[in-house]
C-alpha cells in the first residue's frame, strides 16, 4: 500500500522558515524578538554622540572598539511612546543587509533584554491583519513563548526602510 504524504501547507512552510532562536527584549511593556543570527552583541548604554540633522529616532553614534556605529531608538522608530533611559536599557548591535549587499552594524536602544528563546514552528502565527492603514511589514510573525506573545521583527525591514538607508550608509 502506497503512503500518501500531503504537501506542506503555506502556513506550515511559513512557520518552519521562522522557527529558531530569537533574542527577546522589552519595549514599552511589550515583548519583541529578532533572529539571534542578526545580533552581533549586547552592550550597556554608552555615551551617544549626537549627529546634526538626523531623523528623531537616530540618537547619534557610539564608538565601539574603534568602529563608529549609528544608534537608533527602537521605541521611536516603531512609533512607541518615549521613555527615560534607565539602568535596564541597553544597546543591541545588529547586522543588517543593505540593498547593495554589504552588511552594516546598527545599535538599537531597547528597554531591557529578556532572553534567547528557542521558538518552535508550532508556536508561530502570522501577524494579524489589522486592515488598511496599520502597517505590519516589520513583523515576521507572532510567537507564543512561555505563555506570552512576542512580536518577531524583520530587523532588516525596520532598519533598512527607505528613510534609514541614508543614515546607515553614512557610517
Amino acid at each position: 500500500m502506497e503512503k500518501v504524504v500531503a504537501a506542506p501547507s503555506e502556513s506550515t512552510s511559513f512557520r518552519s522558515n521562522l522557527a529558531g532562536k530569537y533574542l527577546t527584549f522589552a519595549l514599552a511593556n511589550e515583548a519583541y524578538g529578532v533572529p539571534v543570527l542578526k545580533v552581533r552583541e549586547i552592550i550597556t548604554m554608552l555615551h551617544i554622540t549626537m549627529v546634526p540633522q538626523m531623523p528623531p529616532y537616530v540618537k547619534g553614534v557610539i564608538n565601539l572598539r574603534g568602529k563608529v556605529i549609528p544608534v537608533i531608538d527602537l521605541r521611536s522608530k516603531l512609533g512607541l511612546p518615549c521613555a527615560e533611559i534607565t539602568d535596564s536599557n541597553c544597546i543591541v548591535v545588529v547586522q543588517i543587509a543593505m540593498p547593495a549587499g554589504e552588511v552594516k552594524h546598527i545599535g538599537l536602544i531597547v528597554d531591557a533584554v529578556e532572553e534567547v528563546a528557542n521558538v518552535a514552528a508550532e508556536d508561530i502565527e502570522p501577524a494579524p491583519d489589522f486592515g488598511g492603514s496599520i502597517q505590519i511589514e516589520y513583523i515576521l510573525g507572532m510567537a507564543k513563548v512561555k505563555g506570552a506573545v512576542k512580536s518577531l521583527l524583520d530587523i532588516d525591514k525596520v532598519i533598512a526602510a527607505d528613510e534609514i538607508k541614508p543614515v546607515a550608509e553614512l557610517f
